[in-house]
């Protein structure tokens, strides 16, 4: 298949160039698939395959080997790589995207092993290009400027090496040579252009970035890799949804409660409400309502039964989730952001309404207060007819599960003494698990409640849902998340996939839904390290500056840098203020003391005056001993370094002509200053020092710099 596979001789200039350029684009390829691979939207046969083939033609490379496939294996291959690409389509991945990434990556391997011509190896640049460009679509994470920050960096090294290559090809084919400067001058050349390049540019488009601010994120939607979140906050639900949800440790957003820098809150995170019940799915088929908006731009939500203090302000910080819900803390009364409608059910859910302004950033009042237990004991009345009607609806059930509630509530004097005593039931004679079947059986709460007696919050609060239920008491299930990990770095609670929650909501006439949870403890330690909590303060700045920056953030930062200019302005002008008058003092302190004591003053002066001769000789002196130990050194080394002792020997000899009145001017070359000596003794001599110095300057010659010494003590000599 290959054509060749010898290695590759590095010495003259355009070879190493050709060496350099290929391990560049070799590393911007690389780069470039990582940070694709990197959102998680590839499957790892795609991932082992082309990351296998990358290294391996890196390692290829770095030999300094090549392995070229013929005309023939190269038409091969791509022709099998579009009949692959249908195949994919229609039986493999049975997705357009998916198939099309495939066949991208298949033919840029089929490229990078087949390249010969710099069209070839531009497409293999514009590839990398165009993968960046698609991690960029796939993923929000901090990680992505990590890996544009090396992408741009390497790609800054591709371009100088490529240009460096076309010059030194074409002052080939001019001299019919190749130039032959050292490689270790171009490395050192290009390490020290590209970083200072690539930092250029990242400071540019930093200004940029904060000169512009986004006005939407919804395109990140369509992308978001969470898409088992949504399924969990939608209308309909079956039961095992959220325990799926639990096992994943994606984060999905950050809560930040004003004066709350300690993690002393305990919330859940209220979703949605599900009241219909069918025996293995919950659902909620109410209506929306759109919600008013008041003139400040915030959104009232509909008021509840209850009043209470104590009210909290927080805002919420989502990741990109497929899903319009707000969580939101119970109970909510306000909510702010950028968006233009939102909507509302009958079970206080509030969802974003507008596709072009996700709930990605908002803000939001709750009032957390509830009645006392007594209050709730006294409860009395009838509960409204459209909460009898849906909220004590029943499907077919296992009569076990009656029985079981009436057993469990037998001493109960009160519908809120009943639903204590089976959230108690439950907590005490249940355990927590995750390790479930995937198919959910016949009839999930009685295996669980009479067989199996262990499972997840769903399980539990479906089952307290439905006795409560039996025994005519109203309650529906909340989907949400719990309190989430605190850090203490931001002042942030952390929720991630693992935090999602199902509760128990019971109606009490006059007061409204109260919530009960019967799940038990899972004994998890939700506690972040001290390096998780600085990678998650990395990634909270991220999201917040940087993929939700708006003109509210662009207008709070324009505040706050003026804010702090004039603050350091105030200070620079206080602080010469100071300098000022401190300065004015010492000028009449010293003033005072002249007049008083003139001997002693002008002694001082000179003594001043004297040390500061010495220290500026001592300076000038040893500066002079530097370059001459300098110079000594390079001599010294002239049999390994010819170039450079010929260079000392010439300034010498240019020093010690200037004192004879010879002057060379930095436009007149070695050649020309030679003809303008008028002594012909002199001149002779200087023509014969130029010669070996010129040879043993740009000819490496050790012969003629150790010949040097010699004609510079014959023209120096005096006599």
């Amino acid at each position: 298949m290959p054509d060749t596979t010898k290695p590759a001789v590095l010495r003259p200039r355009n070879r190493f160039m050709q060496w350099q350029f290929e391990a560049a684009l070799c590393a911007l390829l690389t780069i470039g698939f990582a940070m694709l691979a990197s959102t998680g939207n590839l499957d790892w046969p795609t991932i082992v395959l082309t990351g296998s083939a990358l290294l391996f033609r890196a390692y290829l490379t770095w030999q300094g080997r090549h392995m070229r496939l013929t005309a023939f294996w190269t038409t091969a291959l791509t022709l099998g790589c579009a009949a692959f690409y249908v195949a994919d389509y229609v039986l493999i991945s049975g997705s357009f995207i998916n198939a099309t990434v495939h066949l991208v990556l298949l033919v840029m391997l089929v490229r990078l092993f087949s390249a010969q011509k710099d069209r070839d190896y531009y497409f293999l640049a514009v590839l990398a290009f165009l993968m960046v460009l698609a991690s960029a679509a796939l993923t929000i994470g901090v990680t992505f400027f990590l890996g544009l920050s090396a992408f741009i960096l390497t790609a800054v090294v591709t371009v100088v090496v490529m240009e460096m290559r076309h010059a030194a090809n074409a002052a080939a084919l001019r001299r019919g040579q190749s130039d032959s400067a050292p490689a270790s001058q171009v490395t050192a050349s290009i390490l020290r252009a590209s970083p200072a390049i690539a930092v250029s540019i990242l400071l540019l488009g930093g200004v940029i970035f904060f000169l512009l601010p986004r006005n939407s994120s919804g395109y990140l939607r369509s992308y978001a890799p969470n898409d088992s979140l949504n399924t969990g906050f939608s209308e309909q639900v079956r039961l095992g949804r959220i325990g799926e949800i639990q096992r994943s440790d994606a984060l999905v957003m950050h809560i930040q409660i004003d004066r709350d820098q300690s993690g002393t809150h305990d919330l859940k995170w209220r979703g949605v409400a599900l009241n219909l019940f069918d025996g293995r799915t919950w659902s909620n088929p109410q209506m929306l309502h759109v919600l008013p908006r008041l003139p400040d731009g915030s959104y009232r939500l509909a008021p509840r039964a209850t009043v209470r203090p104590p009210i909290i302000e927080y805002r919420v910080l989502m990741e990109p989730l497929n899903a319009n819900v707000f969580f939101l803390a119970p109970t909510a009364r306000e909510i702010r952001g950028n968006f233009r409608l939102l909507a509302g059910d009958d079970a206080d859910a509030v969802f974003d309404a507008d596709a072009e302004h996700p709930p990605s950033v908002y803000n939001a009042t709750s009032e957390l207060g509830q009645p006392s237990v007594a209050e709730l004991r006294l409860a009395h009345g009838v509960a409204p007819p459209d909460i009898l009607l849906d909220d004590l609806q029943l499907p077919a059930l296992d009569p076990r599960i009656s029985r079981l509630a009436e057993q469990i509530t037998a001493s109960a004097g009160t519908n809120y003494d009943k639903a204590a005593a089976v959230e108690s039931y439950l907590k005490s004679n249940f355990g927590y698990t995750l390790q479930l079947s995937s198919s959910v059986p016949r009839d999930p709460l009685a295996e669980f409640l009479f067989v199996r007696k262990r499972g997840h919050c769903e399980y539990f609060a479906s089952s307290m849902a439905v006795m409560l239920r039996t025994l005519r008491i109203p309650a529906r299930v909340v989907n949400g998340f719990r309190r989430g990990e605190f850090n203490q770095l931001t002042g942030q609670y952390v929720i991630r996939g693992r935090d999602a929650h199902s509760w128990v909501e019971v109606y009490f006439p006059g007061y409204g839904w109260i919530t009960f949870d019967p799940t038990p403890s899972d004994g998890a330690d939700g506690g972040l390290g001290r390096a998780a909590l600085y990678l998650d303060a990395l990634s909270s700045f991220w999201r917040e500056w940087v993929i939700n920056y708006d003109p509210a953030h662009q207008f709070s930062l324009a505040v706050n840098i003026s804010h702090h200019g004039q603050m350091r302005w105030f200070d620079v002008q206080d602080w010469a203020r100071k300098k000022y008058a401190s300065l004015v003092e010492a000028a009449r302190a010293a003033q005072d003391a002249a007049q008083r004591s003139p001997v002693q003053w002008i002694t001082r002066c000179f003594l001043f005056i004297l040390v500061l001769g010495l220290v500026v000789t001592l300076v000038h002196y040893s500066a002079s001993i530097t370059r001459s130990i300098r110079g000594w050194k390079k001599i010294t080394r002239a049999q390994t370094a010819p170039s450079a002792a010929a260079a000392v020997w010439y300034e010498r000899m240019l020093r010690s002509l200037t004192k004879r009145g010879l002057h060379k001017t930095p436009a007149q070359t070695p050649q020309e200053f030679v003809g303008c000596i008028a002594e012909d003794k002199l001149r002779h001599q200087m023509a014969r020092f130029t010669t070996y110095y010129e040879s043993a300057r740009f000819g490496e010659s050790v012969e003629d710099v150790l010949r040097l010494p010699e004609l510079y003590a014959e023209i120096t000599h005096k006599g």
